[in-house]
């Protein structure tokens, strides 16, 4: 997962809204989203990465949010344990002593950022932070492979129009919200080159890589995920697959009462 933007009571029917898109190499084996047991007594909803195993992204049935993004790195060296076990960490764990325990555990993992959220908070750990945990409370905020609201320019792209799209939301009508963010997440504007961050990789793969929805034969988005939670405690799970050079795949949807 690449690029993440959420809002946390910034809208009167929506308390929690997510966006997100999953960028990945195409050969890598993916199963789409689904229920699955993560763990004993814990079901989740979530694609998998078939590989490594874990997820991006993962839903419980209370409507509770994990989600996990790799920081880009140039020479970064891969760590002993995969970061896709941390969303599932995250729904099966108390936030305080999972936290306290990738504070002991920071090497074992190559950088990570790491979300959970509900309607009425969240929190945040990264591995490269130098104040590694933190609470979220009201407000949009936007990830991507940097630090939480680091100013890269898809971040502040997808995480304005988000803020924009909310405050014209209707109450009443979940599907044109999905409809709007999935729109939103598709845009492949690049982003000039002197706005773009220099992380070790050089300068075309930056570009490459700048805009929110990436086009690719090898490597691109592969996966944009809307989930909205109402005030009425439906939620409401939109994953929309993409192929190479940015082909529709296919489209899952989930609905069901809290």
């Amino acid at each position: 997962m690449c690029l993440i933007a959420f809002s946390i009571g910034q809208h009167p029917e929506y308390p929690l809204v997510v966006a997100a898109n999953r960028d990945e190499f195409f050969r890598r084996p993916t199963a789409g989203m689904t229920w699955w047991q993560a763990s004993p007594g814990s079901e989740v909803l979530a694609g998998r990465d078939l590989l490594s195993g874990g997820t991006w992204l993962a839903v419980s049935r209370h409507g509770e949010i994990a989600a996990v993004t790799n920081v880009r790195e140039g020479s970064a060296e891969p760590g002993h344990t995969s970061r896709g076990e941390l969303p599932l960490r995250a729904l099966s764990q108390p936030g305080d002593a999972l936290q306290q325990q990738l504070s002991e555990q920071r090497s074992a993992y190559a950088g990570f950022n790491l979300i959970h959220l509900d309607e009425r908070n969240g929190w945040y750990f990264s591995n490269r932070d130098a104040h590694p945990g933190r609470r979220l409370y009201r407000g949009t905020y936007g990830l991507s492979n940097h630090l939480l609201q680091s100013p890269w320019p898809k971040l502040l792209r997808l995480r304005d129009a988000m803020t924009r799209a909310l405050k014209s939301a209707p109450t009443t009508d979940p599907d044109t919200l999905h409809h709007t963010l999935l729109m939103l997440l598709q845009d492949t504007t690049p982003a000039p080159d002197r706005e773009l961050p220099d992380t070790g990789i050089g300068l075309d793969t930056e570009r490459f890589l700048s805009s929110p929805f990436i086009v690719g034969s090898d490597y691109g988005t592969r996966a944009t995920t809307i989930v909205t939670i109402s005030r009425g405690g439906e939620i409401r799970v939109t994953e929309q697959s993409w192929l190479p050079m940015g082909k529709t795949g296919e489209q899952r949807q989930f609905c069901w009462q809290r």
